[in-house]
């Protein structure tokens, strides 16, 4: 099953739409509700793109596959999902802090945020300014 372009734009729009109402309902005070319940799209969204990332990533254990084929499509597809689990990570501490389940400081908060930040931005210089020496 693949999604073409137009589905995954719209599935995008769609829970980032959803996000923002039930964070401005909160923010306005309008809704009660829990932080965690807020960040519920963001989750659902992150859950699909981990399982279709995952799902891939199985792929390389059918029959048949050569593994000199894809070892950097594999490196980029791990990056990904370290990149998810940061960005979950950071999610979850934040919703903790805004509920106030936990007292650490917002310093520690950001911390896995900062690292996908670092890590993006090694990425996106590896691949500017990468020469391929063949």
């Amino acid at each position: 099953m693949r999604m073409s372009l137009a589905q995954r734009v719209l599935l995008t729009w769609l829970f980032t739409l959803l996000f923002l109402i039930m964070l401005v309902l909160k923010l306005d005070e309008k809704a009660p509700w829990n932080w965690f319940l807020i960040f519920i799209p963001v989750w659902i969204f992150d859950t699909i793109l981990l399982v279709m990332l995952i799902v891939k990533m199985a792929g390389r254990c059918k029959s048949g596959f050569d593994p000199r084929n894809g070892s950097q499509n594999m490196k980029k597809k791990v990056w990904y999902l370290i990149a998810m689990l940061l960005k979950l990570a950071f999610c979850l501490a934040l919703c903790a802090k805004l509920q106030r389940f936990t007292t650490m400081k917002l310093a520690y908060v950001f911390i896995p945020l900062w690292a996908l930040l670092v890590g993006g931005m090694v990425e996106l210089g590896y691949n500017i300014f990468y020469v391929r020496r063949d």
